[in-house]
């Protein structure tokens, strides 16, 4: 990373639920201006620790500053500086576009309130939308609605939780355009996805898993890290060959990738002897093949999850 100021920096951070304990030892930094996707499957502990940062919860250990202010001792001033979208659809759906972002706008005490609910209409492309009730909404919409109402108060953070789950694919790709907008501004954006083309889109990536950072850097970064080895291959019954090459000492994964296998391996001889046979086969092409972001984090669960 480059020298640019922090507007995330903490460290040890712990949080239990009764005796489950949801993140562990938790640390992460991530430059001002920065989009840092933030990565995981379900039950991870992605949100209750981006409601930690944002001073929604407060940890039973760690430290760190969120936008220069201490997240144990200062939660109320992070909030007024932070914007976080939830995964659900938050706002009143018996209220209009533009009496949902005024409501939000006093609550924020936003002065003068009408023209920057004007303007922010207007710029995010929701002016003609301004009094449809927002329960009437397609989701692509209500996703921009949800966005507009977290920048109205002009926030240096955003925390988007899974802001695009459910959301048809043109309308992710505008959204992710407004995001890319803002981060040119100057703002801060942690987002959490499950989407492999999300997760391309962010500057940085962190991968969690039980409440532990796995992986964190850049794309090239990460993959690069893995030290993986993939090859991918062609031709007829191809869920046939997947079976034999699963029981191949060395293949450590063999994922079906529209009408390819992707076969990986975190030793390149290993994997190599053992697909060695299978390229004899005539019927099939053969050839290397960068590993995957998703080739990465599916193989880094699973070798977590052989250690516990």
């Amino acid at each position: 990373m480059n020298d640019a100021p922090l507007a995330i920096d903490v460290k040890g951070l712990a949080k239990s639920f009764g005796t489950k304990k949801v993140v562990d030892d938790f640390a992460i930094q991530v430059p001002k201006g920065m989009i840092f996707g933030f990565l995981g499957p379900n039950g991870s502990g992605k949100t209750t620790t981006i409601r930690m940062l944002c001073g929604l919860l407060t940890p039973d250990a760690g430290e760190g500053q969120c936008l220069g202010y201490d997240i144990r001792t200062q939660a109320q001033q992070i909030k007024r500086h932070v914007g976080y979208m939830t995964q659900r659809f938050g706002l009143y759906e018996d209220m209009t576009v533009r009496e949902n972002l005024e409501f939000i706008g006093r609550m924020y005490d936003v002065t003068p309130l009408k023209p920057r609910v004007q303007d922010v209409m207007d710029r995010f492309g929701l002016a003609e939308r301004a009094d449809q009730m927002a329960g009437t909404l397609s989701g692509g919409w209500k996703q921009r609605l949800a966005l507009v109402a977290c920048v109205l108060h002009e926030p240096q953070l955003l925390l988007l939780d899974e802001p695009t789950a459910g959301v048809d694919p043109n309308s992710r790709r505008e959204f992710w355009e407004m995001i890319h907008d803002l981060s040119a501004q100057g703002v801060t954006i942690l987002v959490s996805t499950h989407y492999m083309d999300e997760a391309e889109r962010c500057h940085r990536i962190a991968y969690i898993a039980w409440g532990h950072l796995l992986l964190e850097g850049t794309i090239d970064e990460v993959v690069g890290q893995s030290g993986l080895v993939t090859w991918s291959v062609s031709g007829p019954d191809l869920p046939a060959l997947q079976t034999k090459l699963r029981k191949e000492t060395g293949v450590q994964m063999a994922a079906a990738f529209g009408n390819e296998l992707h076969v990986t391996g975190s030793d390149k001889q290993a994997l190599e002897q053992a697909i060695t046979p299978h390229r004899n086969d005539q019927r099939y092409r053969w050839r290397p093949a960068e590993p995957s972001l998703e080739d990465v984090f599916i193989y880094t669960l699973a070798t977590l999850k052989d250690r516990k």
